[in-house]
């Protein structure tokens, strides 16, 4: 696990260099929020795997590079109107945009190609040199044209490139949207789960034009002779204890500004180091995971340097588990909070960190357990910790014990029985599709079932340890609605209130519609163009079957 982070932090590293991300001096990074962002791949929510993938990126990057951050689908559910510039371009707004992506709700449309256009148009794409990255999970869902719209930008922009990463896309989805990185020069990236996510990273990494040959310099005069290497340091958790440069440590070196402080990076390395460093001053950068150190060196020719780097650091392992004696999870989230920072893991976690006082945060779906631990230079500490939460795993009926409703648009979201003083009932958890899976501490709920017009609500109960099957009867049928020639559609209750008037429940615009709605007596009605032309029919659904009217 840890060479994989370290491989794929040193592919980062390397974008601000590659023609993917960092290449332009501004760069908008746009991040699908849409409702299917909660899928999960392989245990885990894929808008957690963008988030940390993101921030993994954001800490590598250069300080001074213009980066700016849109996301859409965050705020609304079924606007296409959702899009936001939420960070504008500017040097030093990694932690800017890791707040903003770890805050952000995921719930709407995907609105992905008049996203890219207006990222365009912000970073003046007709003046300046501009590139916009997408990570999307999705196609456009609103109308837009991606293919043509790569055409548009690269005629009319002075030097334009979307770069596009199609993250649990299928092939054929892919090539719908791989246009828009082709039609500009960019590129398309396939990424199936988050090993792929972290390939395709390192896969896109181009090394940079090699420099001009330089031209032929006066022979030099003779040097003595040097050393093999004359810079050769290693690193201890605790002073007196073992070296651990055995490939899970790194070394960072910075040439020093006159000030002492870092300049331009020299190079990166992992493991036990052995190299050459020209005669000047450096600043060198031990570090183990989260846990680092520097110094501050003055290479004199002919000089030979080991230094010792002393971390302070000790070695947290976490064991997260749901209920007492089950399996380790590996759905479950591990925030470590150690002295001077924090860092997150997923699964059985190992983390080495600075010595001192830990907040260790383990969540498993809704539920959450902090423990304190304090960990010495040098030690060990191994945990289980027990989260004390229940499964439960839910699916909607037409009727009860009749057909499964297979649609990945019906939503499911737990809210806790007890109401509030003023009524509402506190949200806990929501997800979309069949065999929708919650974790939830031990408490009274109820499951709000929305598919179409139909919506349920079915109280329900877990105990830690539990795994349940919780299955909501919608009572509900389908409603093929045709209009021929109709403006729009709408379906209103059969029966009026004391004023005359029938509830509307529903309408849609054209001539055609089709909704899942609880069984009952209703009327269709079809609405023209013209004024006093409508038309209406009655109709009655039944639980678990499909109804079909025309209304001409």
């Amino acid at each position: 696990m840890m060479r994989l982070a370290r491989s794929v932090a040193t592919a980062i590293l390397l974008l601000s260099t590659t023609t993917f991300g960092f290449a332009a001096n501004k760069v908008i990074i746009i991040l699908d929020a849409s409702g299917s962002m909660w899928a999960q791949i392989d245990g885990k929510p894929k808008l957690e795997i963008a988030r940390e993938s993101l921030r993994t990126v954001l800490q590598s990057v250069p300080g001074d590079d213009e980066i700016g951050f849109m996301a859409y689908g965050h705020r609304q559910k079924g606007s296409c109107e959702d899009i936001e510039l939420i960070v504008p371009p500017q040097a030093g707004s990694a932690s800017a945009i890791s707040a903003a992506a770890d805050s952000m709700k995921f719930l709407g449309k995907t609105p992905l190609t008049a996203a890219v256009k207006q990222a365009a148009e912000a970073l003046k794409y007709t003046e300046d040199k501009a590139t916009v990255v997408l990570i999307t999970d999705g196609l456009e869902t609103c109308g837009g044209d991606t293919c043509a719209l790569g055409k548009e930008l690269e005629a009319s922009g002075v030097d334009f490139t979307a770069d596009v990463v199609g993250f649990g896309l299928t092939a054929d989805e892919g090539k719908q949207i791989a246009c828009l990185a082709e039609n500009t020069g960019g590129k398309y990236i396939q990424a199936s789960d988050e090993k792929a996510l972290q390939e395709a990273l390192v896969e896109t990494v181009a090394a940079p034009a090699p420099a001009p040959a330089p031209e032929p310099a006066p022979a030099p005069a003779p040097e003595p002779a040097k050393p093999e290497f004359n810079f050769m340091p290693s690193v201890v958790l605790a002073e007196g204890g073992p070296d651990i440069s055995d490939n899970s440590n790194a070394w960072e070196i910075y040439k020093a500004n006159a000030d002492g402080t870092r300049g331009d990076q020299v190079m990166t390395e992992y493991g036990e180091l052995k190299t050459n460093l020209e005669p000047g001053n450096y600043v060198v950068v031990g570090r183990a995971d989260e846990a680092k150190v520097e110094q501050k060196l003055k290479v004199e020719a002919g000089q030979v340097y080991k230094p010792l780097f002393t971390l302070n650091a000790g070695t947290l392992i976490i064991h997260p588990h749901a209920s007492q004696g089950a399996e380790i999870s590996g759905e479950a989230r591990v925030d470590f909070a150690y002295p001077g920072g924090s860092t997150t893991h997923y699964g059985d976690a190992k983390a080495t960190v600075p010595a001192g006082e830990q907040k260790v945060t383990v969540q498993i779906g809704a539920g959450t357990v902090t423990e304190t631990v304090q960990l010495a230079a040098g030690q060990t500490v191994e945990k289980d910790i027990v989260v004390g939460v229940g499964h439960a795993v839910l699916n909607a009926y037409y009727t009860a014990g009749g057909d499964k409703a297979d649609n990945s648009g019906i939503g499911f979201e737990i809210v806790k029985a007890k109401k509030k003083i003023d009524g509402t009932r506190e949200s806990v958890e929501h997800s979309y599709g069949p065999d929708s899976k919650f974790w939830l501490p031990p408490d009274d709920y109820v499951a709000i079932t929305t598919f179409d017009i139909a919506v349920v609500e079915q109280p329900f109960s877990i105990k830690a340890g539990d795994n349940q099957d919780v299955k909501v009867t919608l009572d509900a049928g389908v409603l093929a609605m045709s209009a021929p020639g109709a403006y729009s559609i709408e379906v209103l209750s059969s029966k009026k209130d004391i004023e005359g008037k029938r509830k509307s429940l529903g309408l849609s615009y054209g001539e055609n519609w089709q909704q899942t709605i609880p069984a009952g007596d209703y009327v269709v009605v079809r609405h023209a163009s013209d004024q006093g032309q409508d038309k209406e029919t009655p109709v009655t659904v039944k639980a678990g079957e499909r109804a079909e009217v025309t209304v001409q």
